[in-house]
């Protein structure tokens, strides 16, 4: 599933810990600058890059990881 190789960038670790401090996409959108529809994809890139169909999935990986 997840290749060792496999590394997010800092953008995507923020976007990461503030979706798993619980905050809803339009909070996170906001605090980052960014519209919904960004956010959406960029989570929607992730789950690609990392092998998951959820973003639920990929915020629990990251904090199992100690990235978030």
């Amino acid at each position: 599933m997840i290749d060792e190789g496999t590394a997010l960038g800092e953008d995507d670790l923020a976007l990461l810990r503030l979706l798993a401090s619980g905050l809803p996409i339009e909070a996170v959108a906001r605090r980052l600058e960014l519209s919904d529809r960004t956010v959406r994809r960029r989570m929607r890139a992730m789950c690609d890059q990392l092998g998951f169909r959820t973003s639920i999935e990929t915020v629990v990986w990251a904090a199992r990881q100690g990235l978030v």
